[in-house]
């Protein structure tokens, strides 16, 4: 600062609001975020693209706070670091609300064209989109604004189409009859890692089917019930003596009266409910590969809404729960229903609608997997690509070894359409092409028809898999289909670092490095940072549907950027679930505050008229080293937590330097000797400069408030904004020594101060100091720095002596072996105080006896909770620490009358 300011010009209280919208604005105009190729060392990172009509959640706080420590600090390094935001077009979500808005105008999707249903998402897409970018803005977050993508935005649907037809031509797309998880709310298929398996409780219905001719009856056990009307087989175990005899007969289905026969196959677990198995191929993928075996009829019994279809000729146009009800109901009254069991079982439910899945058969599209999958799990598992924490190289490795083909196709209309053109019935009559001209060549000449024309081919109505386009993210930012040499895609790909939850390491990470290495032979990102789910007290996830999750913005509102991406952070170890408490969010709230009162303690100690620079040259007093050391060795500590991706660390380091050592002592011991007079002008410039130092090293983790400081502490011009200054060095001296001798001297000072409050001392009582060091420090190094004792306590005389006895009358305490006397004569009427002392000591023991009382009755530890015994027990061994504590105090005052 060039002069001293006036109270005025620096707020008695840190306005976060208006300094985060103020320096929201600087950086985004002076363009600091904005990367362009260049001869420095990139750093890359692609934001997890929210859904583009989303809001901010507890999740994406996380997430992107995370995400912005790291590129801040990359960029403080000299690094060219560019984090590219951007949002998903998300199929199933979006869509669902734009036919949730329609459906309140009165309007059925069914009712409107393709191209009309999608001028309204669109118009929603324009409304909403983007909402959630400017929410992360108010975060702190330091993207590459300029470098906003969209999934669905042409160049990026141009790739994910080239994609699919490079992989189709390549052998690994096909399209086939499947048992797919089929979502009736959402009406579209679901690849296995959309379906979230929960447990829950369940009938177990036992029903009797007739054997034909016979007053025989075989016995089920299902817990679906309605899919009796779909059956086309019993099967039991060719092994079971109890139905050998049956293997071939006929059986009559309850209700539709169709009659299917008795197969044997070992599939069966004799063991498992009555041993014998219904057989829906239609709706069982266990049961569909039977029916392949045994050539079993396939009765499909619901329509793609979930409702009981009307081929089927009972319960027609039902919903699929109300028709079980029904069943079950009809099949009690019918005798058919024998029993009713109650039984835990695991229920696959959309991860978007929450709808329960039916196992469908659909012709769909999928990908091939298990090669794609090989070189994503060989570099994962040799660390080319390293995982943060690397337990979860665990769980990815069975998931790989395990994966299964992708269903691929969406039976909706928001996303890329898949380029598959028909120009026939047959099961082979299309043709793979990215437009309805190429399509047409293509399908003249595969069916020998030069005939056809535009119209008589169709493009196939459904979309991809919206993670179809997300797996090509890291590439398609940088438009690496369109151009896959361009400048940028060569310099910033492969990115460095990928922050995301586990719980879509197989959803995204997984998918990405396969299409990394698929489509430009080499990694996608260097490191993936694991960060937990945010819990509440209750460990259950936070959601706005079981309502246990604060808005992010009125937090942000509340205790301002910095304090809330702080509360998130302290709470936040790598890989563990976040167990979010709000007061560590005021905990960084006063932390700005403690940081804002240093601020303006240094600055209202400047002279008027004088002129006041920052300096960092070397220091000169114990207390200047103990402060470069411990700054110095903080820097080394945090660079090793940053390399370690422990950034709760990292923050706690700082934390404390800035709060312990700088605020507490720092500033502390640099005050004037005279009581009221400003700190001494070197010893402000240097506390200045120390504090620019601090500023840069809390920045990452609390931008705006070091920023505002920063800024208001020199004269900066643009190119010198903290968000882009240089991070402290730490290569030079640690000063070990002298920070090793100013501990002593803390730990020192602090045990004088318990004595001082111990033993009922007044605050500024002169002090007769007496310390005898111990083995590993000497008199006469604590003598030249007797100056440090002056500064922060209330000295008479203070004296270092190895071979001095304890004085009478005296207070005393050992610390790391150096033992401390403080004279009480003329500070304490010794008579009076242990008077008090012993009238204490009699109410404490009062107290420990009634509590022992309590707890030797049999009836009452019997009797009472165990935790209210637990609390009695607590208050005891408490109360026999204050005894001890007490007793110590009265005979060392004992020992002052000898």
């Amino acid at each position: 600062m060039t002069s001293s300011p006036s109270d005025t010009d620096i707020p008695k209280l840190y306005d976060h609001s208006a300094n985060e919208k103020k320096w929201t604005d600087y950086w985004e105009q002076n363009g600091y975020f904005h990367s362009e190729p260049d001869s420095r060392e990139p750093y890359a990172v692609v934001i997890p693209p929210p859904n583009v009509t989303g809001v901010l959640h507890m999740g994406h706080m996380l997430n992107n706070t995370i995400q912005d420590v790291m590129v801040r600090r990359a960029r403080m390094t000299g690094k060219n670091a560019c984090w590219v935001p951007g949002t998903d077009h998300a199929s199933i979500a979006t869509e669902a609300k734009v036919v949730q808005k329609l459906r309140k105008e009165g309007i059925k999707k069914s009712d409107l064209s393709r191209d009309e249903f999608l001028q309204h998402a669109w118009n929603w897409t324009n409304e909403h989109g983007g909402i959630i970018l400017e929410q992360l803005k108010k975060l702190g977050a330091s993207c590459d604004w300029e470098r906003t993508r969209f999934t669905l935005e042409d160049d990026l649907y141009d790739a994910v189409i080239e994609c699919f037809i490079d992989l189709y031509n390549r052998g690994y797309i096909y399209r086939g009859l499947r048992m797919v998880n089929w979502d009736p709310a959402a009406q579209t298929a679901l690849s296995d890692e959309e379906v979230i398996h929960k447990e829950v409780q369940s009938g177990f219905y036992h029903v009797r089917y007739r054997i034909k001719e016979s007053d025989q009856y075989l016995t089920i056990a299902t817990t679906r019930p309605e899919t009796i009307l779909a059956d086309t087989a019993v099967c039991v175990n060719p092994g079971d003596e109890r139905f050998k005899s049956l293997i071939g007969k006929t059986v009559i289905i309850p209700i539709v009266n169709r009659e299917v026969k008795v197969i044997a196959d070992d599939y069966v677990d004799p063991e498992f409910g009555t041993g014998c198995l219904k057989i829906t191929p239609a709706h069982d993928p266990n049961d569909y590969e039977i029916g392949k075996k045994y050539d079993l009829e396939v009765i499909d019994m619901l329509n793609p809404d979930g409702t009981v279809s009307d081929a089927i000729g009972f319960y027609a146009g039902e919903d699929r729960f109300a028709a079980r009800k029904k069943i079950i109901k009809d099949l009690e009254e019918s005798g058919h229903l024998v029993k009713t069991e109650m039984m835990t079982n695991k229920v696959g439910y959309s991860e978007r609608t929450d709808a329960v899945i039916e196992p469908r058969l659909s012709l769909q599209w999928f990908c091939k997997m298990d090669e794609l999958s090989k070189p994503a799990l060989d570099h994962v598992m040799n660390d080319d690509i390293q995982f943060h924490p690397a337990k979860f190289k665990n769980s990815y490795q069975h998931w790989m070894e395990n994966i299964r083909d992708w269903c691929i196709s969406r039976q909706l209309w928001w996303g890329q359409r898949i380029p598959a053109w028909y120009f026939g019935e047959g099961d082979d009559e299309y043709v793979i092409a990215k437009t309805a001209d190429e399509a047409l060549k293509m399908a003249r000449k595969k069916s020998n028809n030069s005939e056809l024309d535009l119209k008589d081919i169709r493009q196939d109505e459904d979309v991809l898999d919206t993670w179809f386009s997300s797996w090509l993210w890291p590439i398609t930012v940088f438009d690496g289909f369109k151009d896959p040499d361009n400048e940028e895609i060569q310099y910033y790909y492969p990115t460095q670092d990928l922050v995301t939850a586990p719980e879509i390491m197989f959803f995204w990470v997984a998918r990405m490095i396969m299409a990394g290495y698929t489509f430009r032979n080499e990694k996608p990102f260097s490191n993936v940072y694991y960060h937990g789910i945010v819990r509440d007290e209750k460990r259950r996830k936070m959601s706005k549907s079981l309502g246990n999750s604060p808005d992010p913005l009125v937090l942000i509102e509340k205790y301002g950027a910095d304090g809330t991406r702080v509360g998130m952070l302290f709470s936040s170890p790598a890989g563990n679930d976040l167990l979010f408490d709000e007061n560590l969010c005021e905990q960084g709230r006063n932390f700005s505050t403690k940081i804002w009162n240093a601020f303006r303690f240094l600055t209202m100690n400047m002279e008027e008229g004088h002129s006041y620079k920052p300096r960092h040259e070397d220091p000169v007093s114990l207390a200047d080293k103990w402060m470069v050391g411990r700054i110095r060795s903080t820097i080394r500590g945090m660079n090793e937590d940053f390399e370690r991706y422990r950034l709760n660390d990292a923050l706690k380091k700082i934390y404390s330097l800035i709060w312990d050592d700088f605020c507490d002592w720092y500033i502390e011991v640099s005050k004037s000797d005279e009581p009221g007079s400003n700190m001494p002008k070197e010893n402000l410039e240097r506390a200045l400069g120390y504090f620019e130092t601090l500023m840069k090293l809390l920045h990452p983790f609390m931008p705006f408030i070091s920023e505002e400081i920063w800024q208001r502490l020199d004269q900066r011009s643009p190119d010198q904004a903290l968000t882009i200054s240089p991070w402290p060095s730490s290569d030079e001296d640690l000063y070990d020594e002298s920070v090793a001798l100013f501990q002593h001297v803390q730990s020192h000072i602090s045990a004088i101060r318990n004595i001082q409050s111990e033993m009922n001392l007044p605050p500024r009582s002169a002090l007769k100091i007496i310390l005898k060091p111990g083995k590993n420090l000497d008199a006469e190094d604590l003598s030249k720095v007797d100056w440090v004792y002056r500064r922060l306590l209330p000295v008479e005389t203070i004296t270092f002596d190895n071979q001095i006895d304890k004085p009478k009358a005296s207070a005393s305490a050992m610390v790391n072996g150096t033992e401390i006397y403080i004279p009480l004569a003329g500070l304490i009427d010794l008579e009076k105080e242990k008077e008090k002392l012993q009238k204490e000591m009699e109410n404490v023991s009062g107290y420990l006896n009634g509590l022992k009382k309590k707890l030797s009755n049999d009836k009452f530890v019997q009797n009472a909770p165990p935790d209210v015994v637990e609390k009695e027990r607590q208050k005891m061994a408490e109360a026999e620490v204050k005894l001890e504590k007490l007793n110590e105090q009265l005979v060392d005052l004992d020992q002052s009358f000898e």
